[in-house]
């Protein structure tokens, strides 16, 4: 009974991997680069950099012909409102896992801040589906992350690497998703069944990627080697990410 448990978890996991390729894609949205010259990244370490391109290509494929028309469709369903509703009940059920992340790197403060959030929520904002604690209690989201704890802990990015239907990565990032990944499993509702958990994981990325439709295509269109420009933008995320936490 075991050991079947510890295969689901573990199916479970690297099917979240599988379903939340746009958060790849996504990390380098969110980012203002409108060419590849304006942001100057550290040296990157990509020796696989034939393989990740074919990779890439493979993953614009994927969102460009699966992912996008159907979170296009998606959109025209359900409401905006409704639909960042979605996006606050699946990052308010991450909240236990990013507090956990603040102790390992000794930042306690933010710890209780995050489990906070949580707690108010999860109470005040019927199960993460609004977000009182930021907006009633002017407490603001607390980055945190597996990946920044090794980071702490002066582990290296290792390799880049771009995965297939999960995007652009680092081995250490890779690894630190997939360890939160498996955090979130010994608590999420849905770990019933594999069904179950795909269900909850594409509607997430589906919900996700309705909220942020055309910006991938801006960014390819303004950029001159579109796998160099997520490549840095990536990059550039994080560096924002991992400093303002440090601030």
């Amino acid at each position: 009974m075991m050991l079947r448990n510890s295969n689901q978890i573990v199916l479970q996991s690297l099917f979240v991997l599988f379903l939340t390729f746009c958060f790849g894609v996504s990390r380098a949205q969110g980012v203002d680069f409108l060419d590849d010259d304006i942001y100057d990244p550290p040296p990157v370490n990509d020796p696989l950099e034939p393989v990740n391109r074919v990779l890439f290509d493979i993953n614009d494929k994927m969102y460009v012909w699966v992912l996008e028309p159907v979170s296009t469709g998606y959109s025209k369903v359900l409401p905006s409102d409704i639909r960042r509703c979605i996006s606050h009940f699946f990052y308010n059920l991450g909240e236990p896992v990013r507090a956990v992340n603040c102790l390992l790197q000794g930042r306690v403060q933010d710890a209780g801040r995050t489990l906070g959030r949580f707690v108010i929520n999860s109470i005040s904002g019927v199960f993460g589906l609004a977000d009182p604690a930021a907006h009633e209690f002017k407490i603001p989201p607390v980055y945190a992350s597996l990946s920044e704890t090794f980071s702490v802990w002066g582990v290296g990015d290792g390799l880049y690497l771009v995965i297939p239907l999960f995007g652009p990565t680092t081995l250490r990032d890779l690894t630190g998703t997939i360890g939160d990944g498996f955090a979130m499993t010994a608590y999420s509702p849905w770990n019933d069944d594999l069904l179950t958990t795909s269900t909850a994981y594409g509607t997430r990325t589906v919900n996700y990627t309705s909220l942020h439709l055309g910006e991938y295509a801006d960014i390819k269109s303004l950029s001159f080697d579109p796998y160099i420009a997520f490549r840095n933008g990536y990059f550039q995320l994080r560096a924002k990410q991992f400093d303002h936490v440090h601030q």
